[in-house]
């Protein structure tokens, strides 16, 4: 297997066990030289904690792209994920076009909605360069949600597969290469992730955990692609994450002080064993 060179762009919660704290161990554990690029600096993530500080990095980006691109640094994959701002998403779009070594990965999470609404930080002009990124990327991974932003589809509480196929359909004629859908359920204790590339799409239901831990998606996200990066399809590598995602969620229940997070770095040798490599 390749020694595989990734970047990584999000903010960095230096605390809570999710972005860049969760996506740069995961990626490593997963074999691959992990760079970052934070986009924004938290103490803390915001869901839950209060009083948090917050340096956005923004103005920094151009200069570190630009060093990387004097110094001929290119990777084999770039990973977004929450991204604050139009002007960062513009940012991107840039690296991806100047510092993908050829044949890199564009891997998009969308990550700017829930439960029906947009985060609080955007509108709809960040929803509408969001739609640039996420449709030049190679990989998207949005919940349902956020594939309803990028489409104009009205968001549904309850849906069986003729509507996620018709948001699937959607996605795919504006431009989506690979869709992995999150967060697709049919029954109250079940879940699932929907995969839909020129082959079609595949449905993998597994089990729901009724009390949400905060940054399970970006621990999701960071699972897939160190799983796609270790030469599994889009498929394997969804099932993979969900597994591995769930597998977090269980080794932190029981822990009433633990409410900020996932315990992921008790899954590390569970997520190594799924990759084959011990």
């Amino acid at each position: 297997m390749s020694y595989h060179k990734l970047l990584t762009i999000q903010d960095i919660s230096c605390v809570g066990q999710c972005s860049l704290t969760v996506a740069l161990p995961i990626l490593s554990a997963a074999g691959m030289e992990t760079c970052i690029l934070p986009s924004a600096v938290l103490s803390t993530h915001t869901a839950g904690f209060s009083g948090f500080t917050v340096r956005d990095l923004t103005a920094d980006i151009p200069g570190i792209a630009a060093h990387w691109q004097k110094e001929n640094i290119r990777f084999d994959a770039v990973y977004t994920g929450y991204l604050g701002s139009t002007e960062q998403i513009d940012y991107v779009k840039d690296i991806f076009a100047k510092l993908l070594a050829d044949g890199g990965l564009r891997i998009v999470d969308p990550a700017m909605a829930d439960n029906g609404k947009l985060y609080p930080a955007f509108d709809m002009d960040y929803v509408e360069a969001m739609k640039e990124l996420a449709f030049q990327a190679d990989i998207i991974l949005p919940n349902i949600t956020e594939a309803c932003f990028l489409t104009g589809m009205e968001y549904r509480e309850s849906y069986d597969p003729a509507y996620i196929s018709a948001l699937l359909g959607k996605l795919y004629a504006a431009g989506a290469k690979t869709v992995v859908l999150t967060g697709v359920g049919y029954a109250p204790d079940q879940t699932g992730v929907v995969v839909f590339d020129d082959k079609g799409a595949r449905y993998y239901e597994h089990r729901k955990i009724s009390k949400g831990c905060h940054g399970t998606g970006d621990v999701y996200a960071a699972a897939f692609v160190g799983a796609l990066m270790n030469g599994k399809s889009s498929y394997e590598a969804a099932v993979l994450a969900a597994d591995y995602t769930v597998r977090c969620i269980e080794l932190t229940q029981g822990d009433e002080s633990h409410w900020y997070g996932v315990k992921f770095e008790l899954g590390l040798p569970e997520y190594l064993r799924m990759l084959g490599k011990v």
